[in-house]
């Protein structure tokens, strides 16, 4: 039987865009965001360039008709799809590496915050720059454990009628994904071994997947997502400290 709460799992990212405007965590949500508003910044630039080109490219393919040559702005259209799917699937992953260590600190924060009991990690800015390897490699860890079930997803896909409940079960995943991406960051503080952590959320799933829910939704909306990460990541701070119940190990 399931277990967990999933109306409260939903309250907990409200409650971390409410924690990332408190003074004593802000520094480390802002320094993450800049990093991630640069990066996207510049590689949409990149591939909008790219992508010009090879507009050009095609439209010199086809036949000198004006109405064929008047098609370019299908084109974009199919740019800006291509950039929502590219936020939508590939926008945590890279936000998380690139702010992982800030991450880690931000938990430790919001940990505080919540409890009024400082987390015995060894703090400051040294520290983070100590947790890199092992922050990345975390990273690396829940990357590993995702494209094998996502790939194995992609394949029911391509199968008549099961395809239907393959985008259901895509879904699900992608939210199962959110709760145990972010929940990570507290449960990492704790040095909870990533499959210790795994049946910890799996003891409260239905918790972890009101969490993961509007996660998942809000990732796919351009410029939302760059504050959803930090606050997901307070929200699952707020998830641990109050219902995690995962052994530390």
């Amino acid at each position: 039987m399931l277990k967990g709460n999933f109306f409260q799992g939903l309250g907990y990212l409200g409650e971390g865009f409410g924690l990332i405007r408190r003074p004593g965590l802000r520094l480390f949500v802002i320094i993450p965001l800049v990093l991630n508003i640069l990066l996207f910044g510049v590689l949409f630039y990149f591939m909008a360039e790219l992508f010009a080109g090879l507009i050009a490219m095609a439209m010199g393919w086809l036949p000198d008709w004006a109405w064929l040559q008047s098609l370019d702005w299908l084109f974009w259209l199919l740019y800006g799809a291509v950039i929502l799917l590219m936020l939508a699937y590939g926008f945590v992953i890279l936000a998380n590496l690139i702010g992982s260590p800030f991450y880690g600190y931000l938990a430790e924060l919001t940990e505080k915050e919540l409890t009024g009991q400082a987390l015995d990690t060894g703090g400051g800015w040294m520290q983070i720059l100590r947790d890199i390897p092992r922050a990345l490699w975390r990273e690396v860890q829940k990357i590993l454990y995702y494209l094998p079930r996502a790939l194995g997803l992609l394949i029911l896909g391509f199968i008549p009628v099961v395809n239907l409940l393959a985008a259901l079960l895509w879904f699900a995943f992608n939210c199962w994904m959110m709760a145990l991406q972010y929940v990570d960051y507290p449960a990492d503080n704790h040095r909870v071994s990533f499959p210790a952590l795994r049946r910890g959320l799996g003891a409260r799933r239905l918790s972890a997947f009101g969490f993961g829910l509007p996660v998942a939704l809000l990732a796919m909306v351009p410029v939302v997502n760059l504050f959803v990460v930090p606050a997901a990541v307070c929200g699952a701070t707020a998830y641990w400290v109050r219902e995690a119940h995962i052994a530390e190990k």
